[in-house]
Formats: structure tokens, sequence, C-alpha cells
């Protein structure tokens, strides 16, 4: 048994005794009861009708005030009850929003921390439970005073804010900057015409600029621009992961820059009239491939790798060398479709679809031999992004 502060929770708690009992139903559980249900006793062993009670509030109080604000004010020394809620019940919030990859962001960022545990470490650092708790053991079993429990609270807070970090609240802030979204119904637009506006091309220009210069600006710091620009020999070299380490930079810094607005921004100026992309990542291979300079005119990935792996198919059954068989040829280009949406093949995904489902690495292995080794190399070389 414990006491509670909530009066809330009290008067639900009383609640539950005014819920009314027919005179046989009343009898299933008290044989002597002459009557139905008339009234009901409260027995209080602990004292929780003469504790103080707090009327439940609002979590969010302050609605107004960027996130932002209020994590670094947090993270700063701010112990205030009404930050502090509003703080844990913003993130409570975006907590429902994220995907598994944003959840995985954050947690890598918090050290390990998810971001419902660090809403519901600030939550409990504000209950009036958990501090009247905190508070007794300051004052030795005591009643304690008004400054012992608002010290408890500083206490609790601070404790749940040593999670937060300057590159923490940037990532969780831009994150959600991406799943903000403004409804306006009072003021709703009506179509007066379709087409492209006159500044389309102006606006496509700033905005390829504004790419470029992100790249340019970032080329030392993530790897893959890295070898993009500073060492193109190693572009086979390029992992999945690498390109999107520099979607979830361009996300969290740039959300203007998502890769297929820029792709129709580029699609605009090169009169692309093709296909679009068929996922962000290869959208955006295509981007940097544009602007580095390796590509002339915008040219969605999949085509370039189909094109260099029809290339390199031609270069190895021209002349008298050993031909593919058939079964092979199935197993080429099931990696050159993996290569297009994945970036790079390695070793251990053929475990996974689709080459399991044809007998995996093993398979392979009886395929090609001594050589398959030297073959996903090779591939990776002449696919390279």
């Amino acid at each position: 048994m414990r006491d509670v502060k909530s009066r809330n929770y009290f008067e639900q708690m009383k609640g539950r005794g005014t819920r009314t009992l027919d005179a046989d139903n009343l009898k299933k559980v008290t044989p002597s009861a002459k009557t139905a249900k008339t009234h009901y006793v409260i027995v209080d062993a602990i004292g929780v009708t003469k504790s103080l009670k707090t009327a439940s509030q609002p979590l969010i109080t302050k609605p107004s005030v960027p996130l932002k604000d209020l994590a670094t004010g947090v993270m700063m020394g701010v112990r205030d009850e009404d930050t502090v809620s509003s703080l844990a019940g913003r993130l409570a919030r975006l907590d429902k929003q994220l995907d598994e990859h944003e959840q995985a962001r954050i947690k890598e960022a918090a050290g390990g921390v998810p971001l419902h545990e660090i809403a519901r470490c600030l939550f409990d650092a504000v209950d009036p439970d958990r501090i009247e708790e905190e508070a007794a053991k300051a004052a030795g079993g005591a009643e304690p005073t008004d400054a012992q429990r608002a010290e408890a609270r500083d206490k609790l807070v601070g404790q749940a804010a040593n999670v937060f970090t300057g590159p923490l609240i940037s990532l969780i802030d831009g994150i959600r900057r991406e799943k903000e979204q403004t409804i306006d119904h009072d003021t709703l637009d009506t179509v007066l015409g379709q087409g492209w506006s006159g500044d389309a091309k102006k606006n496509a220009e700033e905005l390829s600029e504004e790419f470029a210069d992100y790249l340019q600006e970032h080329r030392d710091e993530i790897e893959a621009l890295t070898i993009f620009y500073n060492q193109p020999a190693r572009r086979s070299h390029i992992t999945y992961s690498m390109i999107k380490a520099v979607l979830d930079a361009i996300k969290t810094d740039r959300p203007r820059l998502a890769p297929l607005r820029v792709w129709r921004a580029y699609a605009l100026l090169d009169d692309y009239k093709g296909t679009d992309p068929v996922n962000e990542l290869t959208a955006l291979v295509a981007l940097i491939r544009r602007v580095c300079g390796i590509d002339e005119k915008l040219a969605p990935y999949a085509d370039t790798v189909r094109r260099d792996f029809q290339n390199w198919i031609l270069k190895r059954h021209s002349g008298a060398g050993e031909k593919f068989t058939e079964e092979q040829m199935d197993w080429l280009r099931m990696i050159r479709d993996h290569i297009t949406t994945s970036i790079h093949i390695e070793r251990d995904d053929l475990d996974m679809a689709p080459f399991n489902a044809k007998g995996g690495l093993g398979r392979m292995y009886q395929l090609f031999g001594t050589n398959m080794d030297g073959l996903i190399d090779e591939l990776n070389e002449a696919l390279a992004v």
C-alpha cells in the first residue's frame, strides 16, 4: 500500500465505491447482506485521506515554446515543472511518429537510451509521488519541507537531463521538423490554372545550387562524399550504409533538400522525361553523380547500372573466353538488380532474399566456384556508383 498525491487519481479510487450493486450480486460476495448495496466505507490504513493532493494539469503547458528551446533549457539547468513536463509530453508525442530507423538514430545519439525512455524519465522526475519519496529520504523519514521537495525535484530532473547533448537535441529537432505538418482549415486554396510556374526554372536553379553547395560543404565530413570528390578510384567501396549516412545528414540539416525534391529540380533543368527513381537512396546517388560531374545529364541510377552491366557482359563474352551459362546469367542479373537498389553487394547478402530462394551462398559457389569472390568484387567495380 502507498499514498497517492494526485487528486484526480484519488477521486477515481473513491469512484469505485459509488458503483451500484443489486441484492443478488451483493450476496455473492457478502452472504450476510440483507439488501442491495446502500453505501461504502473507506478504510484508510496509511493516511491517504489526510495527505496533500494536487490536481492534474495538462502535460504540455508551454505549447508555443519550440522543442529545441525546451530541451536546451533542461540541459542547461532549467528545472521548473512546466518546462520539464512540456518537454516530456512533446518527446512522447514525437516518439509515436518515428519509424524504426529514426528510433535507432536517436538511441545511438543518446548513448543507447531510446526516446520513450528519455520521456519516461522526465515524467518520473516531476511525478509528485517520486518527489515525495526522494524528499522523505533526505528528511530521514520525517515529513519533508517544501525546500526539500524542490531540491528532490531538481535532483531527479538533473539525473533525467544527463542524456541531453547538443548533437542529440539537434537530431531530435531535425527529425521533428520532418514530421511537422501545418493544416490550415480556414483559408482553403482554389486551383486557378495548371502548368509550370514562370519562375519554375529559377527556383530549380536555386535548389540545385543549394544542393551542390551542401555536398561541397560536407565533402570532407561524410565518407561517401569524400570518396566521390577526392577518391574516385574507391567508388566501388561505397556501401548502402555510407549513402544512407548522406541521406540522414541531409534530412537532419536541410530537410528542404530531400532527394526526390532536388531530383525534380534537376529533371526540369536537364529536360529529363524518364521515370522517377525507385527510392530516395537511388535518387541521391544519381544526384551526387550529376553534381560531381560523373554524369553530364541527370540519369536514374538503375539505368546506369543496367548499362554498365550490359557493357560488362559484352566484354566478358567477347572473343574466345568462357561464356556464362543461363543459370549463371540469372544469378548475375539478380546481383545487378540488388546493386540497383542497395548500391553494393557483399558475400553475406547472398543468404538473403532473393538469393536464398535460389540456394543462397552455397548455390552461387557451386555455379562459380573459387571465382565467386573475385566475381563479386568485379561486379562492384564494374557497376560502381
